[in-house]
């Protein structure tokens, strides 16, 4: 009678020929290559290089965002180094080096945020450096 419309192999709904789901059930559908058999998962086979039939009648896609154009942004970067923090830690307690960290961190952010409006992220490095970043 006329062309034979593809099926999902999950349900077995008839399926438009480019579809990538179903759309009774939502189950991905693979496409088979023209020249090997084999599934194809781009626009081209993988195994023998032939272009998949739908990817090769359909149009090129139209990008619907402008490209991304270079930006030049001024970052500052701020390291601290504790002196002897990895002596002083080790005859510790971790809470008690936990503690210890936590106060430094607030002190530090006290005096830094107020100096660097536009601070986005202070984080601690495995260093124990802080690092603000803008």
């Amino acid at each position: 009678m006329g062309v034979d419309m593809p099926s999902c192999a999950q349900c077995e709904a008839d399926l438009p020929a480019t579809a990538k789901f179903c759309p009774e059930c939502g189950a991905p559908q693979s496409l088979s290559c023209s020249g090997c058999g084999l599934p194809v998962t781009g626009k081209f086979c993988a195994e023998c290089g032939t272009p998949v039939a739908s990817a090769a009648a359909a149009p090129p896609e139209q990008r619907t965002s402008s490209p991304r154009v270079a930006e030049r942004r001024v970052t500052s970067v701020l390291f601290g180094d504790l002196v002897g923090f990895t002596t002083l830690s080790e005859s510790r307690d971790p809470e008690t080096v936990r503690e210890l960290l936590s106060r430094y961190f607030a002190t530090a952010r006290t005096v830094i945020e107020p100096l660097s409006p536009l601070a986005e992220t202070s984080t601690c490095a495995p260093s124990g450096s802080l690092r603000t970043m803008s």
